[in-house]
């Protein structure tokens, strides 16, 4: 999954390469990622790319007014070919959900999932798209400070996982980044906000705001073609089960309850809660 690293870095080369420049064709190869049927894709041929931004794991191409709406959902991702009319015998690692032209190359969404996930939108504003307007503060924003996490936390009978991945709360982090981030604080994943002490807190919002300043900066410049494997092989715990911990003499596991999905050193991070 995308999160808000890897798609800072994406919004960074899309804002590099397409604002001013104008979408001369457009092609939807599964309608079922447009998600505003009234609104065809169609209605962006002939517009010019003004601003491109970063809204948690969202991004959104302002095109004169008209808004494209790009939600990576779990396994979405973007392609860009800047010479379209050489042939490529490559077999293709995603599905194209899309195609944006332009004069100079060809912008296009794709989804390797399972099960589709990639959504677009076309709106007037950023905001008209559902999970953006529910969006929290941005967990990769400098700002974002420790009272606003305590705030955040509260007393809640949350595990701190789920509550890192929850995107009303906290935008922009998801499974991977919330397992690094866990274990920069030494803080159990299963443990719940309410049990947090002033100094648990204050761990947190360390790790959180260390480890995605560094990871923003490090996928800065990566191709966009090797961002997930620049992420996988920044990790320390996440998708390492079995392994050896990096600051210890444990080894990871799978965190208990995630059937896989999660991972973490229970000798740095304390018993599960």
């Amino acid at each position: 999954m995308p999160e808000a690293p890897e798609v800072e870095a994406l919004a960074l080369f899309l804002r590099e390469r397409l604002t001013g420049h104008e979408v001369t064709g457009v092609e939807l190869v599964e309608g079922r990622a447009l998600k505003t049927r009234a609104r065809p894709l169609d209605e962006l041929v002939g517009r010019t790319v003004t601003t491109i931004t970063r809204h948690g794991k969202h991004i959104d191409v302002d095109l004169d007014g008209v808004h494209l709406g790009l939600g990576f959902g779990r396994a979405g991702w973007a392609t860009w070919n800047s010479a379209p009319e050489a042939d490529d015998d490559t077999a293709p690692v995603a599905a194209v959900i899309a195609r944006f032209a332009f004069a100079h190359g060809i912008l296009g969404i794709t989804d390797a999932g399972e099960w589709l996930s990639v959504q677009l939108h076309v709106v007037d504003a950023a905001d008209e798209v559902p999970s953006v307007a529910k969006l929290g503060p941005d967990a990769a924003d400098p700002g974002y400070s420790r009272d606003m996490l305590a705030a955040a936390l509260g007393h809640r009978r949350k595990q701190l996982k789920a509550l890192l991945q929850e995107q009303e709360t906290l935008a922009g982090i998801g499974n991977a980044y919330s397992d690094e981030i866990l274990f920069a604080a030494r803080l159990s994943p299963t443990a719940h906000a309410a049990s947090l002490t002033d100094d648990d807190i204050t761990r947190l919002w360390s790790a959180l705001h260390d480890t995605l300043t560094s990871a923003v900066i490090a996928r800065r410049g990566v191709p966009i073609a090797d961002q997930k494997a620049a992420k996988v092989a920044s990790m320390r715990v996440h998708g390492r089960t079995g392994e050896p911990c990096p600051d210890c003499d444990g080894l990871i596991e799978d965190i208990p309850g995630t059937k896989g999905g999660g991972q973490w050193c229970p000798s740095c991070q304390g018993p599960a809660a």
